[in-house]
């Protein structure tokens, strides 16, 4: 895998240097250490992964090495897990006993996204130290990174740890990000949707964010929480239908933890499924193509392809 450089704020630019990481910048230097479109990348996605070692394996529950052993026949670019990888408290050990033998296999591919039950651990300690680099700076948790020609941004979205609004250092971050970024398309995700039908439901907390990115013509926002998948047409801020200008979001609480029902449907949902699995992404110039790939024996289905606007 070639390495990728990273786009943090301030302190996250000093532990990058203090890890040696690369952070990304204008010059031709850092050119060399993104990953380059000579072909189309994949980037696979999922959320709500890994029990504690010692709960068993169900047909409804800790499914983690089962969606890992589905990643493995994907062998994707990047993999991208959407927060809570690690129950019920992302401790350290909790990690090294569960997750790590089973997505662990991914590291060096791995990009993840800080969830709600990370923070169970005081400052998600574990989380920050079991990816280190990765994850971004422990006192801010967003970061970006290129992907073939696709800028890639990952929010942090526990709005009780850190300031979601409008003026906030992340809000900050993110518009400056953005304007500095000149890709045709841009692909945000993290751990809370903005609009769902599971038990969590939909949160206008983010719409900012949201507003933001709408804004920068980004492409789609994944995000996890819900433990189903569900892929919603182009959205405003607001929940409103528009297909010209709006956000489509995927919801892909489907790594393995457990299986959750939907409640109402929210308007605009287009798909529903409590299938496990993952979200395969292929990014190229022009756009993306999206399919979701269920354990073997699943037959929910769902795919398709669009262009960058």
């Amino acid at each position: 895998m070639t390495d990728v450089c990273v786009r943090a704020g301030i302190g996250g630019i000093l532990v990058l240097l203090a890890l040696g990481v690369a952070a990304c910048g204008d010059g031709s230097s850092d050119a060399d250490a993104r990953i380059r479109a000579t072909k189309p990348v994949t980037l696979v996605a999922a959320g709500d992964i890994a029990c504690h070692a010692d709960e068993p394996r169900t047909a409804q529950t800790c499914r983690q090495a089962d969606v890992a052993d589905i990643i493995e026949r994907l062998d994707p670019d990047v993999v991208a897990p959407l927060g809570d990888t690690q129950y019920p408290d992302g401790e350290l050990e909790d990690f090294e006993e569960s997750y790590d033998p089973t997505w662990g296999r991914f590291m060096e591919r791995t990009r993840p996204a800080v969830g709600n039950h990370e923070y169970n651990t005081p400052g998600a300690a574990g989380y920050y130290e079991y990816f280190g680099r990765r994850a971004g700076s422990p006192d801010e948790g967003w970061y970006s990174y290129e992907l073939g020609d696709w800028h890639v941004v990952v929010l942090n979205t526990n709005c009780d740890v850190i300031d979601c609004e409008p003026d906030s250092e992340q809000q900050r971050w993110l518009e400056d990000d953005l304007a500095e970024h000149d890709a045709r398309c841009t692909l945000a995700y993290w751990h809370h949707p903005r609009f769902s039908s599971g038990p969590h439901g939909s949160d206008d907390i983010f719409e900012p964010l949201w507003e933001t990115l709408q804004e920068a013509d980004a492409e789609l926002v994944l995000s996890g929480h819900d433990h189903a998948y569900e892929r919603f047409a182009p959205q405003d801020a607001d929940g409103e239908l528009d297909r010209e200008d709006g956000i489509p979001q995927f919801v892909v609480g489907t790594g393995g933890a457990s299986r959750y029902p939907a409640e109402e449907r929210e308007p605009n949902s287009l798909v529903h499924s409590t299938s496990f699995g993952v979200l395969e992404l292929t990014l190229d110039a022009d756009g993306y193509a999206w399919r979701f790939v269920g354990e073997p024996g699943d037959d929910f289905r769902d795919a398709g392809r669009t262009r960058c606007r």
